[in-house]
């Protein structure tokens, strides 16, 4: 076939995959939204906006050179390979802001918008690329199977926000001096509703656009299966999710089973290309059990996470990519070893980073704005006016 014709088809596709990631921008934005308490909505939005304004502008600027080795800036040293380099960049652009937004939910509630957007080009501008320089770029950890970032997106943006809340320490009254834990309803189902099937929808980009070929049989098939294998993992995950929480409660609890929806999908990241047709099920089934267990284990350890962002992208990205070693030939200590040395790092530059963030700035709202709510400090607008006093 006529390789222009060729270039074509892959830079549409990348094209297309990569506009279906970006979906997940307001996919997260509304599940964090519907998450939070009505006072803290408008803060919360507008921080998902920024991040993806500022965290894409880092990554044009510097943070794509730096990850893929590039000259200097603004893609200098690149070149066409098979399809548009824009496209990939595009493609690449999608996923960073992906990485952040994980941070944005775990945080909500008691942080101010300024500091996490510094936080964000710590990550956007320094984290995620040279994580994805020794991975995906070519670099010492380069032997690891992860198809679109089960540990180097999804782990990554988890390790930094378990860094943060440690930090920030998490919201007033959430945990009683007796040890008991407070319930905080999320403030509208249908939103997280919709943000979570949003962020499914965006993951067969996510996935089936890593394969960034559809130019032949063989690579039209593959990213078929891919698709498959990710949208099984969801389904096994939300499946087993409900199994559970019915089970332990007599109560089938929606947000649960869309986070075990998502940690199915977050599972099976790494994995999706090289296991078969079942695995998904057994991968992305785990995944919805971890998360159920895991939600209430963090609470224990007082580690307050309004979206479970730790249980659902931390826990089932090292998860996932473990699996890959288990359901294929793939290295289990290669796996494990990449796991280490990127938790390591990604943990300690976030841990760092949030307290010089913390002790210069201030990260972390006023205890009288934090209890009033953050909306009308921080953005001058409440999502729901009629319903404030």
């Amino acid at each position: 076939m006529d390789p222009q014709i060729l270039y074509i088809v892959d830079t549409f596709f990348i094209l297309f995959a990569a506009t279906l990631i970006i979906l997940m921008a307001p996919g997260f934005a509304m599940l964090e939204a519907g998450l939070v308490r009505t006072k803290n909505v408008s803060t919360v939005l507008t921080g998902n906006i920024m991040l993806y304004a500022v965290t894409s502008m880092v990554f044009l600027i510097w943070g794509y050179n730096l990850m893929f080795g590039g000259d200097g800036f603004f893609l200098n040293g690149f070149e066409d390979e098979g399809f548009s380099k824009y496209a990939l960049f595009f493609f690449q652009m999608a996923f960073v802001s992906k990485t952040v937004s994980i941070i944005s939910g775990g945080v909500s509630e008691r942080s101010k918008i300024l500091p996490f957007l510094l936080l964000g080009i710590v990550v956007s501008g320094f984290i995620y690329p040279m994580v994805g320089s020794w991975t995906w770029g070519g670099g010492f950890l380069s032997g690891i199977h992860d198809l679109a970032g089960s540990t180097i997106i999804h782990s990554v943006g988890g390790w930094v926000v378990l860094a943060a809340i440690m930090v920030i320490g998490p919201r007033k009254g959430k945990y009683a001096k007796d040890g008991k834990i407070k319930p905080i309803p999320a403030s509208n189902i249908p939103l997280v509703t919709l943000g979570a099937m949003l962020l499914w929808i965006g993951w067969f980009g996510f996935n089936g656009g890593s394969v960034l070929s559809i130019n032949s049989v063989e690579n039209a098939d593959l990213v078929a299966k891919v698709i498959m294998n990710t949208n099984t993992a969801g389904l096994a995950g939300a499946i087993i999710a409900a199994v559970l929480m019915h089970l332990q409660y007599k109560r089938l609890d929606l947000t649960m089973i869309l986070n075990g929806a998502l940690g199915g999908l977050v599972a099976i990241t790494a994995g999706a290309d090289a296991v078969g047709i079942w695995e998904p099920i057994v991968i992305g089934g785990i995944g919805g059990a971890l998360v159920v267990y895991a939600v209430p284990f963090f609470d224990k350890l007082k580690i307050d996470d309004p979206v479970g962002a730790i249980s659902v992208h931390l826990v089932n990205g090292i998860w996932g990519t473990l699996a890959v070693a288990l359901f294929s030939d793939v290295s289990f200590m290669t796996q494990l070893k990449a796991v280490a040395i990127i938790a390591l790092f990604s943990f300690g530059v976030g841990f760092i980073a949030t307290i010089i963030i913390n002790k210069t700035i201030g990260f972390r709202s006023e205890e009288e704005d934090e209890h009033y709510g953050l909306d009308g400090v921080e953005c001058g607008l409440e999502s729901y006016p009629e319903f404030v006093k």
